[in-house]
């Protein structure tokens, strides 16, 4: 059985997924191997082979990065051609949906989105109603089928082992050029990034305004090691920015300790955050769903709270 996993890549390196995936990919076939595209390819292989990748197809030409999903879905359907994996494992980021959606058109290939779990190469495993339901699913018709996985659903476990690098031919017309990324920015900000930090900070509709949501920060930073989410009542009301969103349509974080203030629970939000490690949940509503899946909750006036919560953990830090 050969598991391919398309290995997005960032300014660090390989993007946290595709270490997630090659550590699924591991226990779902004998042979696994990355594919990499686009500007650091080449030096991903080392860290891709670290988690179970034995090759790594690359190429470190910029078209994949100046231009949108249309080249790489256009090499990888070549590769798909020629080496015939039986099942391509991808993220569910933008650049990855867009990938996978336009290489089974060119290859006719059982797409999946949005799954949990892969049970094998023709089963899968999603939650539906807002994460109320876990269903199987069948994968049928001809290979590679294309799974696109939800971050976070397995953990990055490295294997010790080395990559061969196979360099890819790129030979990409110009028909297919003709969407480029004309412009970039990064969000600045600071701490740890919001899937990886130990501890998350999140607040919802209950924290009133985005001045308050100030205040969420500041105990982030009194933690350390410590990111600010939200929900997304908060993020439409703007009090926040989209990328701080935790759910169905935001972030999956698994922190250590999961601390939400004035977040009412709904099951769009908690499929994105129900499997902390541990839960904290202030509300001043005694029947906020929240409650029902915290492992501590505190029903309060959260302005009551938060402030003397952010002093006691700068006074016990010294």
């Amino acid at each position: 059985m050969k598991i391919w996993v398309f290995a997005e890549l960032g300014s660090d390196g390989p993007a946290p997924s595709a270490l997630e995936l090659l550590t699924k990919a591991r226990a779902l076939g004998d042979t696994v191997e990355a594919v990499a595209l686009g500007p650091g390819a080449a030096g991903a292989a080392e860290a891709l082979g670290a988690y179970g990748a034995q090759t790594v197809h690359a190429s470190d030409d910029a078209v994949f990065a100046e231009c949108l999903g249309r080249p790489s879905a256009r090499v990888l359907a070549e590769l798909v051609a020629e080496h015939r994996p039986n099942m391509i494992l991808f993220s569910t980021s933008y650049d990855a949906r867009d990938v996978a959606g336009r290489l089974q058109a060119l290859t006719g290939s059982t797409l999946m989105a949005n799954a949990t779990d892969i049970l094998g190469p023709d089963r899968a495993r999603t939650e539906i109603q807002g994460g109320t339901r876990i269903v199987e699913v069948e994968l049928r018709g001809p290979d590679p089928r294309i799974v696109l996985v939800r971050p976070k659903s397995f953990p990055a476990e490295p294997s010790g082992g080395t990559a061969e690098l196979a360099s890819v031919k790129v030979n990409i017309p110009d028909d297919l050029r003709t969407a480029r990324r004309t412009e970039s920015h990064q969000e600045q900000s600071e701490g740890p990034r919001l899937e990886e930090a130990k501890v998350v900070v999140a607040g919802g509709r209950g924290m009133k305004s985005a001045e308050r949501f100030g205040l969420l920060a500041a105990l982030a930073a009194a933690i350390g090691d410590a990111a600010v989410g939200a929900s997304r009542a908060a993020v439409d009301a703007g009090w926040t920015p989209f990328s701080h969103q935790i759910g169905q349509t935001g972030k999956t974080v698994t922190p250590e300790v999961y601390v939400a203030f004035g977040v009412s629970g709904a099951i769009q939000h908690t499929v994105g955050m129900k499997r902390a490690n541990r839960i904290v949940a202030v509300n001043k509503d005694p029947e906020a769903p929240i409650f029902q899946i915290a492992d501590l909750g505190i029903v309060c006036d959260l302005f009551g709270v938060l402030p003397a919560l952010t002093e006691e953990v700068r006074r016990r830090r010294g």
